[in-house]
């Protein structure tokens, strides 16, 4: 579960982070309310589910009083990508020296924690390490330990981290990491990290994404979940006891899977062809041709969406209910296409349902051969 950047703020400060003073506002009675309890100059954030806020213009400084009522109404009026803004976050605005990334995730590979520095932050992690891979230190960490000094010091120096910030950095990547172990993240992100014009460390922006599967313990998030402004589709999706993860706002596939690892692997092996997925969907265990229907048609209901890589690995979950679950779907998909790979229970019969389907379903013998398939498709 993904965090609105306002809640992460506020994980933040309950787990004493340095950060900026917040307030949130949902409507124009709450934004007069806050007449005198607003630092200035001050920064108004759209809180939705998607990025590009910015762009969009989700994201207004104000000097004083009148400008943020006038301002922040304007942005609860907006819509950020066919999602209504039906919250505001208002931060001081930090004059910034130098901007930093910092975060904690998992490693599948080698399951284990890993931190991830960088003195270059502001943008994507992932375009700092295509543009400066050298200025970008991973390391991995036991996840029943906690974080060692000795881990932290080897970051700043593998990066250039002048060493006057020892103590403070130190403290920020303990209380972070603290953040990520304490409430079951699957990523707790700083991005930018910054050194402001006083020299002091503060986290400006934040993102949390919480595992599903532990929200039974965080009754606070659990509330919160039910508050948020989410994708549409991943509502939609959630009304089956599906997962839908938007993964990027450019690409044409869609990938539909059982469980999180396939998800994953799907995703690392089409991007490693060229190839960019724009969602996902998770399908969980045991769905039915009913479920399998409705799984294609939310995927499909994304507009970019043109090909979907069905990649299911059969225990509860039969090959022949997704086969007839896709057979189900066809008159609704259009001209979409479909790459299908079947393993384990009811195989064989799933895959003589799809034979017989008169629709062009590339069948795929693997995970790397589904992905070959699909390349060709994709003519790549």
């Amino acid at each position: 579960m993904k965090l609105l950047e306002y809640k992460a703020h506020e994980l933040f400060k309950r787990f004493n982070l340095p950060c900026s003073d917040g307030n949130v506002a949902v409507s124009l009675d709450e934004l007069k309310s806050l007449k005198g309890k607003v630092n200035f100059p001050a920064v108004i954030k759209a809180q939705v589910q998607t990025g590009g806020r910015g762009k969009a213009g989700g994201v207004q400084f104000a000097e004083n009083d009148a400008e943020l009522i006038e301002k922040g109404t304007n942005i609860l009026d907006m819509k950020i990508k066919d999602l209504p803004v039906n919250r505001i976050f208002i931060t001081d605005k930090v004059e910034i020296d130098k901007e930093m990334y910092l975060s904690f995730t998992l490693d599948r590979k080698h399951k284990k924690t890993v931190m991830i520095f960088s003195p270059e932050g502001g943008v994507d992690i992932n375009e700092i390490a295509e543009a400066h891979p050298e200025k970008i230190v991973k390391v991995l960490i036991n996840p029943a330990d906690n974080i060692d000094d000795f881990v932290i010091e080897y970051a700043m120096d593998k990066t250039g981290l002048d060493r006057s910030y020892l103590d403070e950095f130190k403290n920020v990547c303990k209380k972070l990491y603290d953040v990520f172990i304490n409430m079951d993240c699957m990523l707790a992100e700083i991005n930018p990290l910054i050194i402001d014009k006083n020299n002091k460390i503060i986290a400006l922006d934040g993102k949390i994404d919480i595992d599903d599967n532990s929200l039974f313990k965080h009754r606070d998030i659990r509330i919160f979940k039910d508050e948020i402004e989410e994708n549409p589709l991943a509502l939609d999706a959630r009304n089956f006891d599906f997962l839908y993860i938007p993964v990027k706002d450019e690409g044409n596939i869609s990938v539909v899977s059982n469980g999180s690892g396939m998800i994953m692997s799907s995703i690392d092996l089409i991007a490693k062809k060229g190839m960019t997925v724009t969602s996902a969907l998770d399908l969980g265990g045991g769905a039915t041709a009913e479920r399998i229907k409705e799984a294609l048609r939310i995927v499909a209901s994304n507009p970019k969406v043109d090909t979907i890589f069905i990649n299911i690995f059969g225990g509860i979950t039969r090959c022949d209910e997704i086969a007839n679950g896709i057979k189900s779907a066809m008159k609704d998909l259009g001209k979409t296409r479909l790459v299908t790979r079947l393993e384990g229970t009811n195989k064989e019969a799933g895959l003589e349902i799809l034979k017989s389907i008169d629709a062009d379903i590339q069948l795929a013998d693997g995970l790397v051969n589904g992905v070959e398939k699909l390349a060709q498709e994709m003519l790549v």
